[in-house]
């Protein structure tokens, strides 16, 4: 019997869950049925790909081996699956990753316009930070993610979509006292004992050190997991953040009392793109796909700029 994808698939969710109940429960089968299929595949190969300890599994130096190439092959069969499912343009079935610095504020429109589209679609959404996104996208549990640029894979291919700046935020009192004492604003003029943002691991708190010129965080680190949570401590006078331009008209209407202004020319800003695994081939589907994300992103972006000026 030859090495199935199905034994690959089951071995890739055992080496993630590293526990052979947890990935049973992962991959929708009884432990024994697991069990028997990794270990036929260790027949298979000839070599023990896992250490069977008491609470858990470790792969052996074969189990990493053969965990790279399953990856690998697995997500070549995604791209064959999205190939001809998508032949016909942006249709059939569609695994879709948004970083949460994004989602909350550009998915709802974007989500309406794809319905709207085409309500056979069958879009599944997956929330979640960059280098887990791009993660699951190597890995083949995604079609594309909408993220931040740049991304550190060279494995994969991004269509731009749009520029968002970013605005300062922050409570009345703190944003005029810190502008009185500034010829310009600038980003760079932000210290990081003032500046509060989002937890480790969010393109945005990079970004945001980046174009203040900071190479840490301040003394007061509240470890943020959202934006609202951030823009609801800075109303309250806990600091300056920075916010992007797709959250302005979600997040003011959260608030009276945050207060926003734009920073001098040139303003600081990410570029968000679409992007999918370079191997998966240059689809219609894809350039489909980012021409609806920057038409639901436009309105959105045009009031920003008209609230804050």
């Amino acid at each position: 019997m030859d090495v199935t994808l199905r034994q690959l698939s089951y071995f890739a969710a055992l080496a993630e869950a590293r526990h052979f109940g947890r990935a049973a429960a992962r991959a929708n089968i009884s432990q024994p049925a697991l069990s028997l299929q990794i270990k036929e595949l260790e027949t298979q190969l000839g070599v023990p790909l896992v250490e069977r300890l008491p609470r858990e599994v470790r792969l052996t130096r074969a189990g990493h081996e053969v965990l790279s190439r399953a990856h690998r092959i697995l997500s070549e069969v995604q791209d064959l699956r999205g190939a001809v499912r998508r032949r016909a343009g942006l249709s059939g079935q569609l695994h879709l990753g948004v970083i949460p610095t994004v989602a909350p504020y550009l998915l709802p429109a974007a989500l309406t316009r794809l319905r709207a589209r085409d309500l056979t679609l069958e879009l599944r959404v997956r929330e979640a930070q960059t280098g887990t996104l791009v993660a699951e996208l190597r890995a083949g549990r995604l079609d594309a993610a909408l993220v931040a640029l740049p991304v550190p894979d060279a494995g994969l291919a991004a269509h731009p979509l749009f520029e968002d700046r970013f605005v300062l935020a922050g409570s009345e009192r703190r944003i005029a006292a810190w502008a009185e004492t500034v010829d310009r604003l600038r980003p760079t003029e932000l210290s990081p004992d003032q500046l509060l943002l989002l937890d480790e691991g969010h393109c945005l708190a990079d970004q945001a050190l980046e174009v203040c010129g900071l190479s840490r965080r301040g003394g007061v680190d509240l470890g943020a997991s959202s934006l609202s949570t951030l823009c609801g401590l800075v109303s309250e006078g806990f600091g300056l953040t920075l916010l992007p331009e797709i959250a302005v008209l979600v997040e003011t209407a959260s608030s009276d009392r945050l207060t926003l202004r734009r920073f001098s020319a040139p303003e600081p800003a990410r570029h968000l793109a679409l992007v999918r695994r370079a191997t998966a081939g240059d689809g219609e589907w894809v350039e489909e796909l980012a021409e609806l994300f920057r038409a639901a992103a436009a309105p959105l972006l045009e009031d920003a700029r008209a609230v804050c000026r």
